[in-house]
């Protein structure tokens, strides 16, 4: 064993960090020995690069008397911008860079002579993926490509980490979802997407602010997980010492506030649940409740058509949208179909027929032994029926059975009013009258409670709010609507891992 005292052998920087991390590191150096920081500071007034291009008109061009196209001058605005090197090539004593942000991308052009020695040697320690600030004169070049021709260069903040290769970068998609910054930053269309995201998102808050709703917050640490029927993640209060679990829905305190008499009102929040990973599916996801008093599941129908048409404006389409080779037209009114139709339609077996559904189950290997037929029926509707819904359809009037929250049609108990919106065989939507009668509820409860694994939800009941439908609640339509999934849709993205920015996995093996 040495002794610790023994001096430390060094290796040398390319060995021990890899030859393109260690000729940027030798650059950073460069950058500190000419006086700059290599990490920047505040850089005001600099514009987007997208108005910056919309400003091409101001560019004056002076033809040459002879006619000669070299000879062809231009003067233009002068402008600020900053933005992360994605190209770069050098001829001599000239710099081409294309450096973006996230309006949009444009050429910059130093030259020694324009730019004096002292920001030429700065030029020099510019490395693809640096971000940079230029102040210049907006022209074109003899090409016609629109430039900035840098007269100051300022360094913004050095990237130790050389970017994937153009052609070769992150093409795996866990690699580039799990280093989105990376994605981001690199890869073609992926801040474009999350950007159509957030406007989205504004349009449906937009959409239900224009209706009259108002937003709220509820609590994600829950004592009961209610409102769905998922498997909570759970967790611990260590001051009150008490179990809790993450948020599996949104109902339950909404509807609470329908009884303190804020009449509509929805929340755009995180919901968890333990369950599994799919490329429609993660254990975080984005839901949107809203609920309506005075309203019933057809006012839900309307809104939630409203929310869809309004997000696809927001984005600059029309009703026809792309989603992979699909082309779905989202023009109101859609489809509405109920239930027991769609299983005859999709299977040839009446909603009525109890052997036939079974038959058929059993046939397929669903388990029947013990469960009730309603169940049955719906794990065949997810069998068989849901993957063939293209829609946009409403399908309506679900078994009251399997829908404890809803409101029971009044000429049809058996039937609940509830339906839920199918999108190329995804459900994006659930939305019920919802019920307010507080005996039947509880009496519902109870009997979902039967046969629950304590790790599910609904293994415990609310009893809070039973107490507080005791206090009158007034009729309502209630809307569920899984955002993650709908701007898969809009966006033309085949997995809901593209439209989340940080989806969960495994940690990384050291």
């Amino acid at each position: 064993m040495k002794s610790s005292t023994e001096p430390r052998v060094e290796k040398p920087a390319s060995e021990s960090m890899g030859i393109h991390e260690a000729a940027r590191r030798e650059k950073l150096r460069k950058i500190e020995e000419l006086g700059f920081d290599p990490w920047g500071s505040r850089f005001d007034d600099h514009i987007a690069i997208g108005e910056i291009r919309s400003r091409e008109s101001e560019i004056a061009t002076t033809e040459s008397p002879d006619g000669d196209p070299r000879k062809t001058q231009s003067n233009g605005p002068k402008v600020r911008a900053a933005g992360r090197v994605r190209l770069q090539r050098k001829k001599g004593k000239l710099i081409f860079l294309d450096i973006q942000d996230w309006t949009g991308q444009i050429q910059v052009f130093l030259g020694r002579k324009q730019v004096g020695e002292e920001n030429w040697a700065l030029a020099e320690c510019i490395d693809l993926g640096d971000l940079i600030g230029v102040d210049g004169e907006l022209k074109r070049t003899r090409t016609g490509e629109l430039t900035i021709f840098a007269e100051q260069v300022h360094f913004i903040s050095k990237s130790i980490e050389p970017p994937p290769e153009k052609h070769h970068g992150l093409t795996d998609p866990e690699l580039r979802q799990r280093q989105r910054y990376v994605d981001l930053a690199y890869t073609e269309g992926v801040l474009e997407t999350f950007l159509r995201r957030t406007k989205i998102v504004r349009s449906i808050r937009e959409t239900l602010s224009g209706e009259g709703f108002v937003e709220v917050e509820g609590p994600t640490l829950h004592t009961i997980a209610g409102g769905a029927a998922a498997r909570p993640f759970a967790t611990h209060h260590n001051a009150l010492d008490i179990p809790l679990t993450m948020r599996i829905a949104l109902e339950l305190h909404l509807k609470r506030l329908l009884v303190g008499g804020m009449e509509r009102v929805f929340e755009l929040g995180r919901v968890y649940r333990n369950e599994g990973i799919s490329q429609k599916h993660n254990p975080e996801f984005t839901m949107l409740e809203v609920y309506q008093a005075y309203g019933d599941y057809r006012s839900m129908m309307d809104l939630t058509e409203k929310v869809i048409v309004d997000a696809l404006a927001a984005l600059g389409q029309d009703s026809v949208a792309t989603w992979g080779e699909k082309t779905i037209d989202f023009s109101a009114p859609f489809a509405r179909k109920t239930y027991d139709e769609l299983l005859q339609q999709k299977t040839g077996v009446a909603g009525d027929d109890v052997v036939g559904i079974k038959q058929l189950a059993e046939s397929l290997g669903i388990e029947t032994e013990g469960r009730h037929p309603d169940v049955i029926k719906s794990d065949l509707f997810e069998a068989k029926v849901e993957d063939a819904l293209e829609g946009p359809i409403f399908v309506t009037d679900y078994p009251a059975s399997i829908c404890p929250l809803t409101r029971r049609k009044r000429e049809n108990p058996e039937l609940a009013e509830r339906f839920e919106l199918f999108i190329q065989g995804m459900e994006i939507a659930n939305a019920y009258t919802e019920l307010n009668d507080p005996d039947l509820q509880e009496k519902l409860f109870k009997t979902q409670l039967q046969g629950q694994d304590e790790e599910d939800s609904m293994a415990k009941m609310d009893t809070d709010f039973i107490r507080a439908l005791r206090h009158g609640m007034p009729p309502a339509g209630g809307l569920g609507i899984g955002i993650d999934r709908l701007i898969m849709l809009l966006t033309n993205q085949q997995s809901i891992r593209e439209v989340i920015l940080f989806p969960l996995f495994k940690p990384e093996t050291q």
